[in-house]
């Protein structure tokens, strides 16, 4: 009977009934050699469009992005409910709080995968100023859209609420949440700027200094816009309750807010070092402790 296949094909080994197994060396596992040729052109299949590991390891980061914006959201949600839920005891400062332990969770978590960024605010900053390649900003910025839909509607489903709840809407007037979304987001960039590019004086203590500056501008912000500073933490809600009643605000505040607090602190940096002749090396990371650039 034969096989359809021309030995000559094959080397002579391959062919050579002494070096071809036999069906009883096949069927107990003996003398069979590894096939590593296979293997390896299996992985050459899987990993081929992967050069050097770069495009797996963006895949590794914007997973990560989404599953950090995922715990934020989760999180947010979950303290509003619970606002709701035990009729207004759970306030601003419990709010604060948890965001500001969730950041700090979110860090030094995911902060050595991606960078933490779970911001398309700081994500667009980073790029502008050359700290992150525009290639991964629309990766990330739909990773971490994806993280907070999908967090809302948990959120609301293990709760028993209305996605609508975790919506952010103007509580002083237009212009008021404007400009308070704008500041507050500015001295959160400003702050992360200063710990990436002086990493050292804070060491592993930044991830409790970025929580910490995270709450105090949801203290300062959140009696006047709700406190979002993050395009992606408005838009996941909105987009679960198709509502976008003013939400040009918690989208172009944050970004422009991100953007000129790089900016100033970039300038004053510069300033700094034409005075000076020592001046720190910049990491990109909010891991700051972990000094692993992008």
């Amino acid at each position: 009977m034969t096989t359809g296949l021309n030995m000559n094909q094959f080397p002579k080994e391959a062919a050579s009934p002494a070096s071809s197994p036999s069906m009883e060396d096949q069927e107990s596992g003996r003398n069979v050699k590894p096939r590593t040729r296979d293997c390896s052109v299996l992985k050459d299949f899987i990993l081929g469009h992967f050069p050097q590991g770069a495009k797996l390891n963006t895949a590794r980061m914007v997973l990560a992005e989404a599953i950090g914006t995922f715990i934020l959201m989760y999180c947010i949600s979950a303290i509003l409910s619970m606002t709701q839920l035990l009729k207004g005891e759970v306030g601003l400062m419990g709010y604060a709080a948890t965001a500001g332990m969730t950041i700090v969770i979110i860090i030094f978590s995911l902060g050595p995968i991606s960078d933490a960024h779970v911001n398309p605010a700081i994500t667009i900053a980073f790029a502008i100023y050359g700290h992150f390649p525009w290639s991964r900003v629309p990766l990330y910025i739909i990773a971490q859209l994806t993280g907070s839909v999908l967090a809302t509607y948990v959120g609301a489903m293990v709760y028993g609420v209305e996605s609508s709840l975790m919506i952010t809407r103007p509580l002083g007037g237009l212009a008021s949440a404007f400009w308070v979304e704008f500041l507050a987001t500015f001295i959160m960039v400003f702050l992360i700027a200063g710990l990436t590019y002086n990493h050292q004086s804070v060491g592993p203590l930044s991830g409790f200094v970025i929580g910490i500056g995270i709450g105090l501008a949801i203290v300062i912000a959140g009696p006047v816009s709700g406190a979002s500073m993050n395009p992606a933490r408005s838009l996941g809600p909105a987009i679960l309750s198709w509502d976008f009643e003013s939400i040009w605000i918690y989208i172009m505040a944050p970004v422009i807010g991100a953007i000129v607090a790089a900016f100033v602190y970039r300038l004053l940096r510069l300033q700094g070092r034409e005075s000076s002749s020592t001046a720190s090396s910049p990491n990109t990371s909010l891991l700051i402790y972990s000094q692993a650039a992008l």
